[in-house]
């Protein structure tokens, strides 16, 4: 799911096949670093607690070391662990903000949100098509880049007839 919105994403702003292949990457194995997170944290149907909170917070550093260590995967290492950071330098690990974020990284975190707002998880309810876009056009320039969040809107509108 993730890999065909951030493809067109990429395909839109001109990726080079080399980007496009770390995109899909990263698509596929951004969260890699969640198999050292407490099965418990990652199916908990509440709220996390600040302790719970910062044990799930350490998954893209786990994941950096997982692909690090494997040479077919080291060339995504830093995605992996800046894929959690955002646009306004509130996110995740290194706060870093603004476009010092791989692109890579800031087309996936809009993707990401939006697949993850649209499917049912343990602790919510799924939200329609129309909430998820909302909530993207609410947080582009401050979780999101506008640009990237931007361009998924207007495909999601697109494909699903939103006006």
């Amino acid at each position: 799911r993730l890999e065909r919105y951030c493809h067109a994403i990429g395909r839109t702003l001109g990726l080079s096949a080399k980007e496009m292949d770390e995109l899909s990457l990263l698509a596929l194995l951004h969260d890699i670093g969640k198999v050292g997170v407490n099965p418990n944290i990652l199916k908990k149907p509440g709220p996390l607690t600040p302790a719970e909170w910062d044990e799930m917070k350490r998954h893209p550093e786990i994941g950096y070391r997982i692909a690090q260590a494997t040479p077919e995967l080291a060339a995504v290492a830093e995605l992996i662990l800046t894929h959690h950071e955002r646009w306004d330098g509130e996110g995740y690990p290194r706060k870093l903000k603004g476009e010092e974020i791989p692109l890579a990284c800031r087309i996936l975190s809009a993707v990401d949100a939006y697949d993850a707002m649209t499917n049912d998880r343990a602790y919510r309810r799924a939200m329609t098509v129309g909430q998820a876009v909302e909530e993207l056009e609410r947080n582009a320039g401050k979780q999101f880049d506008p640009r990237t969040a931007g361009l998924l809107v207007e495909m999601i509108k697109e494909e699903n007839k939103l006006a």
